[in-house]
C-alpha cells in the first residue's frame, strides 16, 4: 500500500502542482483534488498518459538495481521530483549515497521533508539549466564523492529541452563526471510532423506552464548525448522486459509516441 504523506501537504491546496501531479499518476498519495483533477485532463487528452509514467517510474527502480549490481554506490538523480512511492532511495541498500535536486522551490520543500532523517537520501535545490554553478557548490561537492563514479539520472525530463541545450548539459556532465560515471535518461518520441487536436492542447498545458515539450527524434537525442558513450538503449518497453503488444497502437495517441530507455558511460 502507497505511504501516507497527508501530514505533509500544504495548507493551500487551491492550484496543482506538477510533483504532486507526477506523483498521482504513479499511484502515490502526496497529492490533493486539484493535483487529481490536472491529471485527470492530462488522461482524458492522452490517455496513455498513466501507462507510460508508470513505466518511467518502473524504469527508474530497475536501473538503479542495475547499477548498483555494477558497483555504483552514489547516486545524483537531476530533476527529480518527489521521492516517493519506490524512488531510487527506497529501492537501494541504506549505505547507497542517493542525491536528489529540483528547481521548483515547493518541490524541494517537500522532497526535503521526505527524506528528513534518512542519512543516506539528500535533497538540494539546484537548476538543469545552471548545471555549472550546481554541480560545483559546496552542497554538491560535500555529498559526492568525485574520486569515484557515478550515477546520474536524466529520467523523465530530457523531453523538456531542444537538443542544443540537452548537448551543453550532456558536455558539463562528462567533464565533471569521473572515468566510469554512467548516465541513465529516457527519451520521449512521436511522428515528426504528425498531432491531433487532442495532442495539440496536451502540448499546450506545458507550454503554458512554461515548461513547453520537445519530441526529437532517437537519432537527434544519440547525438545530443554525445561524447557520452551509448551502453544500452532500447525501447522502454523492452527494456523492462513487457511481452510483445504491451504498447498497443492506442497507447501512441494517433502521433506515434514511443518511449526510449538508455545508460550512457564515460
Amino acid at each position: 500500500m502507497p505511504a501516507n504523506y497527508s501530514h505533509l501537504l500544504p495548507q493551500d491546496t487551491t492550484f496543482p502542482n506538477a510533483a504532486r501531479i507526477y506523483d498521482y499518476t504513479v499511484g502515490g498519495t502526496f497529492n490533493v483534488a486539484a493535483d487529481r483533477d490536472a491529471a485527470e485532463f492530462m488522461f482524458y487528452l492522452v490517455p496513455s498518459t498513466r501507462k507510460w509514467v508508470v513505466m518511467l517510474r518502473e524504469f527508474l527502480q530497475v536501473v538503479a538495481r542495475e547499477l548498483h549490481a555494477d558497483g555504483f554506490t552514489q547516486f545524483l538523480d537531476l530533476g527529480s521530483g518527489l521521492p516517493t512511492e519506490s524512488h531510487i532511495h527506497q529501492v537501494l541498500p541504506p549505505e547507497v549515497r542517493v542525491v536528489y535536486c529540483d528547481i521548483d522551490p515547493l518541490t524541494v520543500q517537500y522532497g526535503q521533508a521526505l527524506v528528513a532523517g534518512m542519512p543516506n537520501a539528500h535533497y538540494l535545490e539546484g537548476d538543469i539549466q545552471a548545471l555549472e554553478q550546481f554541480l560545483q557548490s559546496e552542497a554538491v561537492s560535500s555529498l559526492i564523492d568525485r574520486s569515484k563514479k557515478v550515477a546520474i539520472g536524466l529520467n523523465g525530463v530530457v523531453t523538456f529541452f531542444q537538443a542544443d541545450e540537452i548537448q551543453r548539459i550532456a558536455r558539463v556532465l562528462y567533464d565533471w563526471a569521473p572515468e566510469g560515471s554512467e548516465i541513465t535518461a529516457t527519451f520521449e518520441t512521436k511522428d515528426e510532423g504528425v498531432t491531433t487536436p487532442a495532442f495539440d492542447q496536451f502540448e499546450g498545458m506545458f507550454a503554458q506552464t512554461g515548461s513547453p515539450m520537445y519530441f526529437l527524434s532517437l537519432d537527434t537525442y544519440r547525438e545530443a548525448m554525445q561524447p557520452w558513450q551509448v551502453h544500452r538503449m532500447e525501447t522502454l518497453a523492452d527494456y523492462l522486459g513487457k511481452p510483445t503488444g504491451y504498447i498497443t497502437e492506442a497507447d501512441r495517441e494517433g502521433v506515434g509516441i514511443e518511449f526510449y530507455a538508455a545508460r550512457f558511460r564515460k
